[in-house]
């Protein structure tokens, strides 16, 4: 395996393989600025323009009920997931790409029109509540799709690699999310941004979906699936097969993203929250020095990837989540001084096992599941490590301060989270060269872990 494994690293990328690439970075970059530029939004200005009356009477309340409502959206990804599963198994990878892509496109735009408090009431919020709704059920769908098209292309030496592509479309995400915010913060007086400066990054999403729109529409479908249809071995009922014979699998992989999705949000969220509401820090410096921490998250994730082709996923899972885990505590004190220079440093640290612990996730997600359930599996797994995770990790760091006086006890929240992803992928095993080609798991001893096919 490893003359194998060196070999296809060699590679010149083909055309096809730059196109699935570009299609997949590019995809995911567009759809996680727009979940970002709201998470943002949802800590700097949403709060008194859409919660005026709670805002008014309980600042740090509304702060917190603001930051629940990014939370809301991450419930909904599970039935997305679920749908998007269950079509992209039957139908392909390409058109569920496609379609989550519009539909995230959509909600954003239109949240950017959205009338506030002021002017309709009550309304203001449900109407944001429901585009969140819609976010995060396009969100469910948009990664796992992203994350198969790009190791399913993949030689085997490397799908950590490939995989990686549409992980660092994550930080890419939040350095374009939060560049546009800053630009506006710098070129707005506070009035003029909380008057209509925080719409213009959400209409920006239509000219960005229009981009990735078309990158995607020339990406081919990924040869596994193709190659499943041509056998005719794909499945009528991929979620029902998928729960009979890859629970296990399931569970795992939601166990596995879960303290890596908590500590991407503290880096989308609540730092900038915690910073600029808590600490006194100046806006603009602070957005900036979450750009340059998110240049960190790119690197060490295309790294990760990498990485996991050479030593394995699970062992680069492991360093990342250890390194994470002994710069908690350390990162929180940092942060404490309120100096925007530590505040950045602190934040890259953080990085570099966050990235460790994200890259190689597309690759071995892929290879725990077989080809008939893998878009179900991968998409419902994320979508529940994200609940687990993300979804209310900035609400919880909020009232964690708020009931112990300190951001230590954040720390310890994610170290102990840690200390769960970090068993549940050692449980998992190690799956690199695993067969991609296999339909179901008839072909193939059950669970993660299999022993590999075609090395």
């Amino acid at each position: 395996m490893a003359s194998t494994t060196s070999s296809a690293a060699r590679q010149r990328l083909t055309p096809d393989e730059r196109r699935v690439l570009a299609g997949t970075l590019a995809g995911t970059t567009i759809e996680w600025y727009d979940f970002f530029v709201y998470a943002q939004a949802a800590g700097l200005v949403l709060a008194p323009l859409f919660l005026a009356p709670l805002s008014e009477s309980s600042p740090g309340l509304a702060t917190v009920v603001s930051l629940a409502t990014i939370g809301i959206s991450f419930l909904f990804r599970p039935l997305g997931a679920v749908l998007a599963g269950r079509f992209g198994d039957r139908l392909g990878r390409k058109r569920m790409l496609v379609l989550t892509l519009l539909l995230m496109g959509s909600a954003t735009a239109l949240i950017g029109l959205l009338p506030t408090y002021a002017s309709i009431g009550v309304a203001a919020p449900v109407l944001l509540v429901l585009l969140r709704v819609l976010q995060g059920f396009s969100a469910g769908g948009e990664w796992g799709g992203a994350a198969l098209m790009s190791v399913e292309h993949a030689p085997v030496g490397r799908r950590g690699l490939f995989g990686a592509y549409p992980q660092v479309g994550v930080p890419l995400g939040l350095i374009l999310a939060t560049a546009v915010l800053w630009v506006l913060t710098t070129s707005t007086t506070p009035a003029q941004f909380e008057s209509w400066g925080w719409r213009v990054p959400f209409l920006l999403s239509v000219v960005l979906i229009a981009v990735g729109y078309v990158i995607r529409r020339s990406v081919e479908e990924s040869p596994v699936f193709q190659d499943m249809l041509q056998r005719k071995r794909e499945s009528a009922t991929p979620l029902r097969d998928l729960f009979r014979r890859n629970t296990r699998g399931v569970l795992l992989s939601a166990l596995i993203f879960v303290a890596n999705n908590a500590a991407g949000y503290l880096v989308i969220v609540f730092f900038i929250t915690y910073a600029t509401g808590t600490l006194g820090m100046e806006r603009p410096p602070v957005l900036l020095a979450t750009v340059f921490a998110s240049l960190g998250w790119f690197t060490f994730t295309l790294y990760g990837g990498a990485l996991s082709d050479r030593i394995g996923r699970v062992r680069t899972f492991q360093v990342g989540y250890a390194l994470m885990f002994v710069w908690l505590i350390p990162m929180f004190l940092l942060i404490e001084t309120a100096n925007v220079w530590l505040f950045g440093a602190s934040i890259f640290v953080l990085t570099i096992g966050l990235g460790l612990s994200y890259g190689p996730m597309s690759a071995m997600y892929a290879e725990m599941f077989p080809t008939s359930v893998r878009y179900s599996g991968v998409s419902i797994g994320y979508a529940l490590g994200a609940i687990l995770g993300g979804a209310f990790a900035p609400t919880i760091a909020e009232l964690l301060i708020r009931s112990t006086g300190t951001s230590v006890a954040v720390g310890v929240y994610v170290m102990v989270l840690c200390l769960i992803s970090g068993a549940a992928v050692t449980i998992a095993g190690e799956t690199r060269g695993n067969d991609l080609h296999v339909a179901d798991e008839q072909d193939q001893p059950s669970g993660a872990g299999r022993t590999p096919r075609n090395p």
